[in-house]
């Protein structure tokens, strides 16, 4: 018994001197650490769920965005075609009355000739018709790709010019100032459109039914969702041009990969028109007949048919979308 209440004593001081030495400020701090933990968890928890709550509030206003320019989409009109091609100062008026000269003409030199009537038809429309609308796609098409050449390195310009303090506005007139048509006719008419109090949203809108490429359409985006959520706009609009730069390495790598197929479907697109032509010119009789007789005349049309849907289908096959 005295053995005992030995051993009982004993334990007692040895709790009295743990309790006292700091083991329950050890405890207390242990508890400390542990409440402390789901508040930090709480803390990054809360700046996560505020990142994701910004980009959901992005991409709801791109969708939006996207949905506007889906509805207000205008229809492709012949005036819109004319400033597109970079002919804004030709008037519709004066385009058809060209076209009907070249179908006139067509049609006079085929006549003269002694061709048939179905023959003077599709000259005529073919030189009226067809080929005024070729010679706009084909305007139109230079006309981008040239803006799309020296876009980059205007944006490059804005993105200086934002970071030593410039307005937006200041940096555009800078562009516009600076540039060459087309990309200093466009930025041009923007900075007048928003003199006369066209908003930015609405300038940027009109600049891409002038000019109707992928990369205008990326720097609207930007810079209407900067205006409308804020943001780094000089961060935003570099990336941009980052990204147009590779945009631009990638059809390079793409021209030249496709470069033997296209020589290729040159190749025999032409030789049939070719062989034609040269025997029209060493023996005109043996020739005469796709020309002067009907029959001649619809295999003539079939060969031509045929042709253009063999060249649609091998264009179709080297044009890759990037």
């Amino acid at each position: 018994m005295i053995m005992f209440a030995l051993g009982l004593l004993v334990l007692a001081l040895g709790g009295a001197a743990y309790a006292y030495a700091g083991g329950a400020d050890e405890a207390a701090q242990k508890r400390i650490a542990a409440v402390a933990k789901p508040s930090a968890g709480r803390a990054s928890r809360g700046g996560a769920e505020t990142n994701a709550v910004r980009r959901k509030n992005v991409q709801a206003l791109l969708k939006d965005i996207e949905k506007k320019q889906a509805e207000n989409k205008p229809a492709m009109t012949l005036r819109r075609r004319l400033d597109q091609a970079g002919l804004g100062e030709t008037s519709v008026r004066k385009f058809w009355i060209a076209s009907g000269a070249l179908a006139a003409v067509s049609a006079a030199i085929c006549y003269l000739s002694g061709q048939t009537v179905m023959v003077i038809a599709l000259a005529a429309f073919g030189a009226g018709f067809g080929l005024p609308r070729w010679v706009l796609g084909f305007l139109k098409a230079r006309r981008e790709k040239k803006f799309t050449n020296e876009f980059a390195a205007a944006i490059d310009v804005i993105v200086r010019s934002v970071k030593s303090g410039l307005p937006t506005n200041d940096a555009l007139r800078i562009v516009a100032g600076e540039f060459r048509d087309p990309v200093g006719g466009e930025f041009k008419r923007l900075c007048e459109a928003m003199k006369l109090g066209v908003t930015l949203e609405q300038g940027l809108k009109r600049m891409h039914e002038s000019m109707p490429t992928t990369e205008v359409g990326f720097f609207a985006i930007v810079m209407t969702i900067q205006q409308k959520s804020g943001g780094n706009l000089s961060e935003a609009l570099g990336n941009l041009a980052a990204v147009l730069r590779d945009r631009k390495r990638l059809q390079g790598k793409i021209r030249a990969m496709s470069s033997e197929a296209k020589a290729s479907a040159g190749i025999i697109g032409s030789l049939p028109p070719g062989v034609m032509a040269i025997v029209y010119l060493t023996t005109p009789a043996y020739m005469s007949v796709l020309f002067t007789e009907k029959v001649g005349n619809l295999l003539l049309a079939g060969c031509v048919v045929w042709m253009g849907v063999g060249i649609f289908v091998m264009r179709k096959m080297i044009n890759f979308k990037h």
